[in-house]
């Protein structure tokens, strides 16, 4: 990324968005490495060489989605609010989920995953259980029960939550009064993987939504989760922390190498071995372990169990 002088970092010089420049100095442009690659790794004395560009840009942006998936601390957080269909829909970059959580009452309060059945397909049948099917010869379907009464707040749960059945245990779910108005000693042995009063939830990677249970309707949801640094296809807004630079360099190196036809073994394993070497460098410069935070964390220890 290129120098800029301080006026423009703070205000982009008047034009909106005026803090598009905040935090830009810790990253590197995708087109920034490449060109940067070609310069100084790409040559006739260079074990890589005469290599094209579209091969380089493709390999840097695997290291950087490579990155994404488990080196980088990059969240991102998304917060909408579930209505009567009890979905969430996945952001479009959206790779895989960090945290679920329910906002309600000024208080973020995370969400269990759901291991029970929430949504299933179902198939239209007749009366003898054959299916039945359109004019392109696929077969009918139509809503399922399950998603029916999940829908309609019918669906019994095995969570301890408002959705279930009150009939089956009185009082279940009033934690306030729970020791008069249900019977005592009922909650021994309970799975406490199930002792959640929050709202669940399941996701449908192949539909790209979050199934909630009925407790959820017209609630407030935050989704955390890692996306591929791809930005939507949009090269331009590619960036890499700094701290990976080097590694993506020898990412590029090693992969080149790899591929290629007639590259003596000895020169891939060097290359493969710099590569994790800056890998693991990399990820303890941006570890961020802070004697502060190891204070805090030994402080915690010294609390008396009462």
């Amino acid at each position: 990324m290129a120098y800029i002088d301080q006026k423009k970092y703070y205000t982009n010089d008047g034009v909106a968005p005026t803090d598009s420049n905040w935090g830009s100095y810790q990253y590197v442009s995708l087109a920034d490495i490449v060109t940067n690659f070609l310069l100084m790794y790409d040559g006739n004395h260079s074990l890589v060489n005469n290599e094209n560009r579209y091969k380089i840009l493709f390999h840097a942006k695997r290291s950087i989605q490579e990155l994404n998936y488990d080196a980088f601390k990059e969240i991102k957080s998304l917060e909408l609010t579930v209505y009567d269909d009890l979905r969430f829909v996945l952001p479009s970059d959206y790779v895989n989920w960090v945290k679920l959580s329910l906002f309600k009452d000024g208080v973020v309060r995370d969400l269990t995953e759901n291991i029970q059945v929430q949504s299933a397909v179902s198939y239209i049948q007749t009366a003898t259980a054959a299916f039945t099917y359109d004019s392109d010869d696929n077969v009918n379907t139509e809503t399922s029960a399950i998603d029916t009464q999940r829908l309609d707040g019918s669906l019994q749960s095995i969570y301890l939550n408002d959705s279930i059945d009150e009939n089956v245990n009185p009082g279940v779910n009033n934690f306030d009064s729970d020791i008069y108005n249900s019977r005592i000693g009922a909650r021994y042995g309970l799975n406490t993987e199930t002792a959640n009063i929050n709202p669940t939830f399941t996701i449908d990677k192949k539909a790209g939504v979050i199934n909630f249970d009925s407790t959820m309707a017209n609630q407030s949801c935050i989704l955390q989760y890692i996306s591929d640094g791809m930005e939507n296809g949009d090269d331009s807004l590619v960036t890499v922390n700094k701290m990976f630079e080097e590694y993506i360099y020898a990412y590029i190196s090693y992969a080149i190498l790899n591929s290629k036809f007639g590259v003596q073994e000895y020169i891939i394993n060097r290359a493969r071995k710099n590569k994790s070497a800056l890998l693991r460098n990399a990820k303890i410069r941006l570890s961020n372990i802070h004697p502060s935070r190891l204070i805090m964390s030994m402080r915690g220890q010294n609390k008396w169990i009462k």
